[in-house]
């Protein structure tokens, strides 16, 4: 496994504070999906790295899921990746143009929206 620096891993520790915020609670009762994201430094479904983001308990781990399937597991290119979670890119789009892969369920795909990151601070 390579363990290169990928600028999503940042990403996902703002997640783990969202997540733990008022905020984040909210999208937990809301929403109530585990999603798997799997992440490649430069080509989908190579050294990829995976995260668990867990809305049903507000979590998000590095690494594959234990329990069971998540309900739907997501793969991007890095930079792919925080287009989508920064609002640049579309996660419609993204999927359209092959800059995302989505396996599991369409249902619990189409509620992963940018809404679910954190937002980034103005500058």
């Amino acid at each position: 496994m390579a363990s290169t620096e990928l600028k999503s891993d940042n990403m996902f520790e703002m997640m783990k504070v969202h997540l733990a915020s008022d905020a984040g609670k909210e999208l937990t009762k809301k929403i109530g999906l585990v999603y798997q994201i799997n992440i490649a430094p430069k080509k989908i479904g190579f050294d990829e790295v995976s995260y668990i983001v867990d809305l049903k308990k507000g979590e998000v781990t590095k690494g594959k899921y234990e329990g069971g399937k998540p309900d739907a597991t997501f793969s991007f290119k890095d930079d792919d990746f925080i287009k989508v979670a920064t609002g640049k890119m579309n996660p419609q789009i993204a999927f359209m143009r092959g800059a995302m892969k989505i396996k599991g369920s369409l249902s619990a795909a189409q509620k992963f929206t940018p809404d679910i990151f954190p937002k980034p601070a103005k500058m």
